[in-house]
């Protein structure tokens, strides 16, 4: 996949990014079209080498009824543009598409570190990475991006509605007692009412849900060689 078949004819501008994403915010479909009995997951994250000159996706292949990794890969491309809030998926959305392109099987359902619809132009990371792979996907945040909301209740999988403007735009998740929560929303092909309870069942013990938390922490490595699922992972 090419930046443009990504990116269509952006100019690489920020008015440009911008009226992209209000564009592409209208092909994200709300509403659950992946399978019933999910198989296979995957989890994405994005990473930085070489004080940022470099961007390091990884991506997480997990089996959806044991939570255990199938695969995982780390794709390295050159930082194409310094940080801009708001406009995340331009910096790092082909290097996530790269490691997507590396996994030995295309998953059910994708969890991106980083928000879906809970975006100020309603296409945040996840959001556009579902739309531009056709993949069901979910945004999981640890920062709040847009939009506000309730505290949920110090009790685990407890969730209150993330609005703005009125209409809501994703959930505020406790998944873990005593921690901070998430901010979750459905990216593409996955329903609004849909995406608390589908994070939450691959929560174990960690605030982060399993695909997203090994995603993390393998973007975080340093450790280049070493990208493969050993047989005992606790990362």
């Amino acid at each position: 996949m090419t930046a443009n078949d990504i990116f269509g004819d952006w100019d690489g501008s920020v008015a440009s990014a911008r009226a992209l994403q209000a564009e592409l915010a209208k092909a994200v479909v709300l509403r659950d079209e992946f399978p019933k009995s999910l198989r296979v997951l995957a989890g994405f994250d994005v990473g930085f080498e070489d004080d940022g000159a470099t961007t390091r996706a990884a991506a997480v292949l997990l089996d959806a009824q044991t939570m255990q990794p199938i695969d995982m890969q780390v794709a390295r491309l050159p930082t194409s543009m310094p940080y801009v809030p708001g406009l995340l998926s331009f910096r790092e959305l082909p290097a996530l598409l790269k490691a997507l392109e590396q996994l030995r099987q295309k998953p059910d359902l994708v969890f991106v570190d980083g928000h879906g619809i809970a975006h100020p132009r309603g296409l945040g990371i996840a959001a556009h990475f579902g739309v531009a792979t056709g993949l069901p996907s979910i945004g999981v945040a640890k920062k709040l991006l847009t939009g506000s909301g309730p505290e949920p209740h110090q009790v685990r999988g407890a969730y209150t509605a993330l609005r703005e403007g009125g209409r809501q735009i994703g959930w505020i998740l406790r998944s873990k007692p005593n921690c901070n929560p998430l901010f979750v929303s459905p990216g593409h092909r996955v329903a609004l009412a849909s995406v608390a309870d589908l994070v939450m069942r691959y929560v174990t013990t960690y605030r982060l849900p399993e695909p997203t938390r090994l995603a993390d922490r393998l973007a975080s490595r340093r450790d280049r060689d070493n990208v493969h699922p050993e047989p005992e992972l606790d990362l």
